[in-house]
């Protein structure tokens, strides 16, 4: 029996048999064309788990007759990885043949590893593809990131994922049409993968060795999986698109979207603290003076969630999404704050009017400390006109209201 792992033996073996990437692999597509114009360029592969970064470097060292090695950014330390350049160095100018260097998980070489290999890859000495999930923008040297042709890998579709699970059922190298499924677990399986081939061929494999009489049905592969692993990184590009989705939802007045994104975020394991100080923060940036009982409404929910834990303050960070989601928006009190701190930041430091300065002292109001001040409750209803911007800024308004 092949103790391999079913997701490597069903390894596409061809381009065309790799999925959702067209824009890559198409017939105008960037990989493809290198193909076609027989010259492979170095590149790193930005996309989700399960997508086909290791496939497709794979098959293109293939393509061009090109040794692979695979680099792991936990076990490869800098004195390995020159003395694995040296070789390789030595072995193109003997036998002029290509290699490949793979690094999965490429954002995680720190700056001295990425930088080792620069210089063979300025001489050509080596085609350099790197995998990774992490935006590179942020993860990868500029120095590297200027030498290599960035591509973004799509995650995979319901549909995409559901063809990759009927592959592995009748492939001689899959389970070779020993199991019968269910449509309802197909369904089931590629809906809990989120677009991560590697997940849903994981799922099937373990729903074959549980299966009785060679038949998976929905209740099985609900067993086997019990639970939906949801995609998400608290440290990565996929943590700030979630709270960004939650935020404009806010914006959008949207409670149901903006519920569903909470759900995303909290199941998959996001501190609730962290979301409850960005639900504060939108309750001054985004309804402010609008409505300024949602300050109270995202403060109570901070401290419920303090206060009782998970998961049931989980309802509290809901009752305050639908709460802020619902009420009136208005970035008023923003803009004026922002051209108040422009004021302040960029402007002569103008000493404070003698009207308005505190004289607690007989030298301080013989100096003339608070002379001519206005005492505003002398006045009808506790209002009266007079100046209190320093005089650079007089007449400067920040609030925009209509009076």
């Amino acid at each position: 029996m092949d103790k391999t792992p079913l997701a490597e033996r069903i390894r596409p073996e061809e381009f065309d048999e790799v999925l959702g990437q067209v824009h890559l692999l198409g017939p105008d597509g960037p990989i493809r064309r290198q193909i076609e114009q027989g010259r492979l360029f170095s590149m790193v592969l930005f996309g989700p788990p399960g997508s086909g970064k290791t496939t497709i470097a794979r098959l293109l060292a293939r393509k061009f007759s090109a040794d692979f090695i695979s680099f792991s950014a936990a076990t490869s330390g800098i004195v390995e990885i020159k003395k694995i350049m040296e070789d390789i160095e030595k072995k193109k100018s003997l036998f002029n043949r290509d290699t490949v260097i793979f690094i999965d998980e490429i954002h995680r070489f720190n700056k001295a590893q990425q930088d080792t290999f620069l210089p063979y890859l300025e001489k050509g000495t080596i085609i350099l593809i790197g995998a990774t999930t992490e935006n590179p923008s942020f993860e990868l040297n500029s120095s590297l990131l200027s030498r290599v042709k960035v591509y973004m890998l799509n995650p995979l579709s319901f549909e995409d994922i559901k063809k990759i699970i009927h592959r592995a059922l009748t492939s001689p190298k899959g389970l070779d049409n020993k199991y019968e499924i269910t449509e309802e677990a197909v369904n089931f399986i590629a809906n809990i993968s989120d677009g991560d081939a590697r997940v849903a061929l994981n799922a099937i494999e373990l729903c074959a060795f549980s299966a009785k009489e060679g038949k998976i049905d929905l209740k099985l592969a609900e067993e086997v999986v019990q639970k939906k692993a949801l995609r998400y990184d608290k440290a990565g590009e996929e943590h700030y698109n979630l709270i960004s989705a939650l935020h404009k939802s806010l914006r959008g007045s949207d409670p149901d979207a903006s519920l569903y994104w909470l759900a995303r975020m909290l199941e998959a394991g996001e501190d609730p603290l962290y979301i409850a100080r960005r639900l504060v923060r939108f309750a001054v940036e985004d309804i402010g003076l609008a409505d300024p009982q949602a300050l109270v409404i995202a403060v109570a929910a901070k401290d419920a969630v303090e206060f009782i834990g998970r998961p049931e303050g989980d309802l509290a960070l809901a009752e305050c999404v639908v709460y802020l989601a619902e009420a009136k928006k208005s970035n008023e009190l923003y803009l004026a704050y922002s051209e108040a701190k422009d004021d302040a930041l960029k402007t002569l430091a103008e000493p404070v009017p003698m009207h308005i300065r505190n004289a607690p002292t007989p030298l301080m109001k013989k100096l003339g400390y608070g002379q001519g001040y206005k005492y505003p409750h002398d006045y009808p209803d506790a209002k009266v006109e007079q100046e209190y911007m320093p005089e650079n800024l007089k007449g400067r308004k920040y609030l925009k209201r209509k009076k």
